[in-house]
């Protein structure tokens, strides 16, 4: 069997490879965004050198990864531990969100043994952090997974929606790294 290429051939070809590309940089630029981890505040659960794809269209919701920029520039990742109108209590490295105990099953790989000497959370209630007992409408409250040396909302307060680009998805890079964000 003899596969004659025409230009028609070429032509239908070079059309189905503009309309991939179109999509391609779509999704790529608009919905599914790569974002370089750097730093070790999420250590454990994203390292340095982590590429990740960040998503832009979902609600956020308790414990989701997100990504979001501060006004004076700084990009950060960080896990999202109070939603609008929480308040936020931590004690004794147990957390409390509306006076309920929460489990933190993504730091189980962080704490290590001489927690029960050192906490690995300090102490802290939102009010002395932000000055209110809940926090406001279309605010959030991050912190890092690697608690001891994270910068986070203990340190330069809450995350205004505005602020937030998207949630983290994906470890694609390093593949030894390949995994979903929870």
């Amino acid at each position: 069997m003899k596969v004659h290429l025409t230009t028609d051939h070429l032509w239908l070809g070079l059309k189905y490879f503009l309309i991939a590309l179109f999509f391609g940089v779509l999704i790529r630029g608009f919905i599914l965004i790569p974002v370089p981890v750097t730093g070790d505040s999420m250590a454990q659960n994203l390292n340095q050198g982590d590429m990740i794809v960040m998503e832009k269209y979902s609600r956020i919701k308790r414990f989701d990864v997100i990504v979001f920029r501060k006004d004076d520039g700084t990009t950060y990742i960080k896990r999202v531990i109070g939603l609008p109108g929480d308040t936020i209590v931590y004690e004794q490295d147990q957390l409390f969100i509306n006076d309920e105990k929460v489990p933190e099953g993504f730091l189980t790989n962080n704490r290590d043994h001489d927690h029960e000497v050192t906490p690995y959370t300090t102490n802290f209630h939102l009010a002395d952090l932000i000055g209110t007992p809940e926090l406001p409408e279309n605010e959030y409250f991050v912190m890092g997974d690697n608690r001891r040396i994270s910068k986070d909302s203990r340190s330069f307060g809450t995350v205004d929606s505005d602020e937030v680009l998207g949630k983290a998805r994906l470890v694609y890079y390093p593949l030894r790294h390949l995994k979903f964000i929870h």
